[in-house]
């Protein structure tokens, strides 16, 4: 029997009973009920399923919705795969953010200048699938794939889109170093609490912060493949050393030793002289325990730009060129001629590979970020404490604490004098038949330095070698066109004159020539000096180590003839 004539049969019972019920109910006419309800039930069961399962397959033959990166998919389904992949693409563009939490009592600010680091994804590392999303987007577009069916599990109206993972893939190279130089930008050192000497208070300490390399990548991977737009550093806290609670009351009441030098404050020298008051303020007030060793480096850190310093001149193999940072030896070197004559141990000290003309030789100081450093000890049974000012064209270092109780001798004697080398290099810029002294030469000395520390009826006398490369002095040729116009411009720097014999004391009760107590506080400084052989103007010449430097003043004014090189200038009259 068909199911309509079942269903037509059904109908016409039911008219009946309905009729027979409107009469008062008895033990029959509820047997008429349950059969009316039997009928009904056995007549849905043959209508309903069919709709159903018509219903059902629409739904499940229906094309579905697709999207990508949040994106949804237009058009016929044979593009997908072409629309998908340029959505990827334009994700891998688009930026995203590194989340730096904060460190406690550091710097909360995600940034070296104050803004969150970004970058887009592939430049850390994201590449796209292209095999992975081919076959997600065949996946997803067929209705009976394992991804449909589990999509309709979840929605069986089927009336939200498929959302696609990611199909990206970390290039783990890539992402490293893009995460180094995060890495470089945002580490930050501890800053141990310290004693401002001028305001007399203490500062506290702040916590620095590192970036965990390893832990940040999982991180990154994580993010990329969610679409996240942050990306959480995983940072350490880095603690400081020494707190403010540990400096407790120091007595910095006396001068233990102190030395100057002269710097430039024109223009020219602008960039030189920021350097030197950005790494003074850096090492300023820190303090040494008793015992303790005190690292130049450590304290005042990378010289680079992201730490605020500048192009500025400096010494490299025994060359002046432009570098970031160029000035910190000199206050290296500033400091390290107070810790002489304070008395502290010189753990650590490396001279320049040429004379500086700001500092006496066998008192300066070379520093080069982390290999070159500067080490002092602190001997006495209390605290000191670095003062290093930079103003009004001097810098000047200090060593502070309880009691001045030593007087110290510095004394330096040349031993021995190496000639420079010359070298010309041909130099289109300059007219031929003239020439320019690019660089002046300096000739190499071996110098024996004496320290002689006296406290009470006590004197240790302590004896050191330095070595100074000569400095090969380089002229410009010229190659180029005739140029009646043309005036050369020769180094600056003079004739490096020294003399054979210094010495130099500083103590409490020692005082220069007129001055008092008042006019210097923590003690004065006698120097005494043997010109020798080396310590007066032409000396180069006189020991036949300045062949063809008077060339240069004769090419430089057009003129011959002469082999001496000018020195009517003040700065070329100059002296260690």
């Amino acid at each position: 029997m068909k199911v309509q004539q079942i269903v037509d049969a059904a109908r016409t019972q039911i008219d009946g009973w309905w009729t027979s019920l409107r009469a008062p109910l008895d033990g029959r006419a509820w047997l008429q009920v349950g059969a009316v309800a039997v009928v009904g039930g056995v007549a849905g069961v043959l209508i309903v399923p069919g709709r159903t399962a018509q219903a059902l397959d629409s739904v499940r033959n229906a094309t579905p919705t697709i999207t990508v990166a949040g994106e949804l998919l237009h058009g016929d389904p044979s593009g997908w795969e072409d629309e998908a992949s340029g959505i990827v693409e334009r994700y891998l563009g688009g930026e995203i953010a590194w989340k730096l939490p904060a460190v406690p009592g550091g710097s909360s600010v995600a940034g070296a200048a104050g803004s969150p680091h970004k970058a887009s994804r592939s430049a850390l590392g994201a590449r796209l699938d292209s095999s992975r999303l081919a076959a997600l987007v065949a996946e997803a577009s067929d209705p009976h794939s394992a991804l449909h069916r589990a999509h309709l599990q979840n929605d069986p109206a089927n009336k939200s889109p498929i959302a696609l993972p990611l199909p990206v893939t970390v290039d783990p190279d890539a992402a490293l170093n893009a995460l180094l130089e995060v890495k470089d930008d945002l580490d930050e050192s501890p800053h141990d609490a310290t004693i401002d000497p001028d305001a007399k208070v203490t500062r506290p300490e702040t916590s620095g912060r590192r970036v965990d390399v390893y832990a940040t990548l999982a991180a990154l991977d994580e993010a990329l493949v969610k679409g996240d737009g942050e990306v959480p550093l995983a940072v350490e806290v880095v603690p400081a050393a020494r707190t403010k609670e540990q400096l407790g009351s120091i007595d910095t009441g006396e001068i233990l030793g102190w030395f100057e030098t002269k710097y430039n404050r024109d223009q020219k020298h602008e960039n030189r002289s920021f350097n030197l008051k950005l790494a003074a303020s850096k090492l300023n007030g820190t303090v040494i325990m008793p015992g303790e060793t005190f690292d130049l480096n450590v304290t005042v850190g990378p010289r680079n730009e992201a730490n605020g310093y500048k192009m500025a001149p400096e010494i490299a193999s025994g060359e002046l060129v432009d570098g970031v940072g160029g000035g910190t030896c000199q206050i290296a070197g500033t400091l390290h001629g107070a810790a002489v004559f304070a008395g502290l141990d010189i753990v650590e000290r490396h001279p320049h590979t040429r004379p500086s003309f700001y500092i006496k030789m066998g008192l300066d100081a070379a520093v080069a970020y982390p290999t070159v450093t500067l080490k002092l000890k602190n001997p006495f049974d209390f605290p000191v404490v670095l003062h290093e000012t930079v103003k009004d064209g001097m810098v000047r270092a200090e060593i502070l604490g309880k009691r001045r109780s030593r007087d110290v001798t510095f004394v330096r004697k040349i031993a021995d004098v190496v000639p420079f080398e010359e070298k010309e290099v041909d130099d289109p810029k300059i007219p031929g038949g003239q020439r320019a002294l690019a660089q002046r030469g300096i000739p190499g000395f071996k110098i024996v330095r004496y320290r002689i520390v006296r406290e009470g009826a006590q004197a240790i006398r302590e004896r050191s070698q330095d070595v100074y490369p000569s400095t090969m002095q380089i002229w410009h040729r010229g190659s180029g066109p005739s140029d009646p116009s043309y005036k050369s411009h020769d180094d600056e720097h003079p004739e490096y004159v020294a003399d054979e014999y210094l010495a130099v004391t500083q103590g409490a009760d020692i005082h220069s020539r007129h001055a008092t107590v008042e006019d210097e506080p923590g003690g004065g400084m006698i120097e005494s000096r043997v010109a020798g052989r080396y310590g007066t103007h032409g000396w180069m010449e006189r020991e036949g180590f300045a062949r063809g430097s008077s060339a240069s003043a004769q090419s430089s004014s057009g003129t011959s003839g002469s082999d001496k090189p000018k020195s009517s200038s003040k700065r070329a009259r100059s002296r260690e």
